[in-house]
């Protein structure tokens, strides 16, 4: 159980996390130094903060779950993030970075207007906001138990802490305490593994059972696109997912706007990359050892009943000593407090820049302080609603991604390449690709309605099949509409 070293282990983690912020925040002496660390970050910090955003609670307990119920094909998805990588390193990056914008939708703006700048920034504020209420309610269902305490509860501990040590020390409390949070989250899961090895009987025993029994499968080269555990699904299509979020997502472009150059930006996106595929392998063999430790060995029982998502959670209280329980309570808040810091510090940045569309010189960093605990407090609240939905949690989460991922790649793609096209020909493409999904997903909270085309595509193809809509539409709206036409629409 979680006994009074652990309570100190846990405490002491929080405490850290403020005096972070607290100490982060003696340098802040103007919004750029809020927003963007004064421009001149180091690349390597900025790295372990972007892969600190990407990985979540449901890299810490959702991959081990899912190894443990079936077997390793999802690392492929790691295909995909290199994939991403190439094209945000020669595409997005120096774009970006010429550009002389201080947020990602800014962009939007120089390439056709403020209209739709705008909308973009509400696109993501609204897809923001909903994945930070899933990441903060998912490990508060794991949590709440484990501490005793009500979800509710959970809730509030991760968001308050995360909230208020961003709102003291900004961009650069973010990054230093994701540096933490990451080395906690790693240690963590290193600190699992190795007294599950340890309790299979060495790491070749690990080995040879995991192929034994197939948990160590990783290839599918099956061209099957309902199929999310194939090379070309979550190996090959995942990388549109990837590069929507690697090269349009505020909080990634936050960071390499704070690098000092290209050079370091792309070093910064690199490195994130190579510690995403180690955190990979780590929560993947770990997976595989609980697996083998429980169900191979019978190392120790488990209740009967016991779901595969609450595997982990419970050899995390029944399996570890005291002290390291604590440990790894503190790394599944890890998770949690930085990506919910990195959200609201985000959007508060998006809203600034981009919804009221403050022009340099004139952002308020007190209004950026105001809107870190608006969105936080927005963030909290989503988690609450979550819970009212846990049963179609993932279902949900998974269509409003597509939803908003796509479209925002989309814009970028345009910007780039056909940032002659009129905001009301891209408006258009946008609409017509989100609403292209319901052809393939049914509408949460709408459980009555069913997709013409349920089943034909797994869930790594909404992202690919939204972006494409929205382009093609956008091209093909702007080419048979006469521009004398569109003279009407207001485009500011």
């Amino acid at each position: 159980m979680f006994g009074v070293i652990d309570w100190i282990v846990l405490a002491a983690y929080l405490g850290l996390s403020i005096f972070i912020g607290l100490w982060a925040a003696r340098n802040n002496r103007s919004f750029k130094d809020y927003m963007l660390g004064g421009g001149s970050m180091p690349w390597i910090p900025i790295g372990i903060s972007l892969i600190a955003t990407s990985v979540s609670t449901t890299t810490f307990l959702g991959v081990p779950a899912d190894v443990f119920d079936a077997d390793m094909t999802l690392i492929m998805t790691n295909i995909g993030s290199f994939l991403s990588i190439l094209v945000i390193g020669w595409l997005f990056i120096p774009r970006l970075r010429k550009s002389g914008i201080q947020s990602a939708y800014e962009l939007l703006e120089k390439s056709f207007s403020r209209a739709v700048r705008r909308i973009a920034a509400v696109f993501y504020a609204m897809h923001l906001v909903l994945r930070t209420g899933i990441l903060l309610f998912a490990p508060s269902l794991v949590l709440a138990p484990i501490l005793q305490i009500p979800v509710w509860a959970a809730i509030l501990i991760s968001s308050v802490v995360a909230i208020l040590y961003t709102w003291y020390g900004g961009f650069k409390a973010v990054v230093w305490t994701d540096v933490m949070q990451f080395g906690v989250f790693f240690g963590g899961g290193i600190v699992a593994l190795f007294i599950l090895v340890n309790g299979i009987g060495g790491f070749g025993e690990l080995v040879s059972i995991a192929r034994e029994t197939g948990k160590s499968n990783w290839f599918n080269l099956s061209m099957d696109p309902s199929n999310a555990r194939t090379l070309l699904s979550v190996g090959i299509v995942y990388a549109v997912l990837e590069i929507a979020i690697r090269g349009c997502d505020q909080q990634f472009v936050q960071r390499y706007l704070s690098c000092k150059d290209v050079k370091a930006a792309n070093r910064s996106s690199i490195l994130s990359m190579v510690l995403g595929v180690v955190c990979s392998l780590l929560f993947y063999w770990t997976g595989a050892a609980l697996f083998i430790y429980y169900r191979v060995k019978n190392a120790s029982p488990l209740p009967e009943n016991l779901g595969v998502n609450d595997v982990f959670p419970y050899f995390i209280v029944n399996g570890l000593p005291a002290g390291l329980t604590g440990l790894l309570v503190a790394a599944i808040y890890a998770a949690a407090m930085s990506s919910i810091s990195s959200a609201v510090h985000a959007l508060s940045n998006t809203t600034e820049k981009d919804i009221l569309c403050k022009p340099a010189g004139q952002e308020s960093m007190f209004r950026a302080k105001l809107w870190i605990v608006f969105w936080g407090i927005c963030g909290t609240g989503a988690a609450f609603v979550a819970a009212s939905q846990a049963g179609s949690l993932l279902k949900n989460a998974l269509f409003f991604t597509g939803l908003f991922t796509g479209p925002l790649l989309a814009l970028f793609l345009l910007s780039f390449f056909a940032s002659y096209l009129r905001s009301f020909s891209v408006l258009t493409g946008v609409a017509c690709g989100m609403l292209s999904l319901l052809l393939f997903n049914g509408i949460p909270f709408v459980p009555s309605y069913v997709p013409p085309l349920e089943g034909v595509f797994s869930w790594p193809w909404n992202p690919l099949i939204s972006c494409t809509v929205s382009v093609w539409i956008a091209l093909c709206v702007d080419f048979v509409i006469p521009r004398k036409r569109v003279d009407l629409v207001v485009k500011g």
